[in-house]
């Protein structure tokens, strides 16, 4: 559940900086064009990993490693709202579900057995 929802959230964040115009994306954040661009195509290819490897049974690893790198980008995204105050909730509670989904995908529920890791 937290895994299609956070694919959800994180296909649509990052499809609205790959499709909005450079100018508008300029205006709502003190990060450059391009790298906002390539957030975007972080976030898409994250969502793309939380789902498909899982779901199609081929190299499971990259779900929770899709989720830790999640993760790292929502730490910059916390670190961007911390001065817009209460703002910074939204991109903490995102924050502690991809920690939820890369630790349950490694550790409470595993997707790959033990074998596959340590041979």
């Amino acid at each position: 559940m937290a895994q299609g929802l956070l694919a959800a959230l994180f296909i649509f964040a990052g499809a609205m900086k790959l499709v909005m115009p450079v100018e508008e994306l300029k205006k709502q954040s003190s990060l450059s064009g391009p790298f906002l661009r390539f957030i975007g195509v972080a976030e898409v290819l994250g969502a793309i990993g939380l789902i498909v490897p899982a779901l199609l049974s081929i190299l499971p690893i990259l779900t929770p490693t899709a989720a830790m790198g999640l993760f790292v980008i929502m730490i910059g995204a916390i670190l961007q709202s911390v001065p817009m105050g209460p703002v910074v909730f939204i991109p903490t509670l995102t924050a502690v579900l991809t920690a939820f989904v890369a630790y349950g995908r490694t550790r409470l529920v595993p997707i790959f057995p033990k074998e596959q890791i340590y041979g």
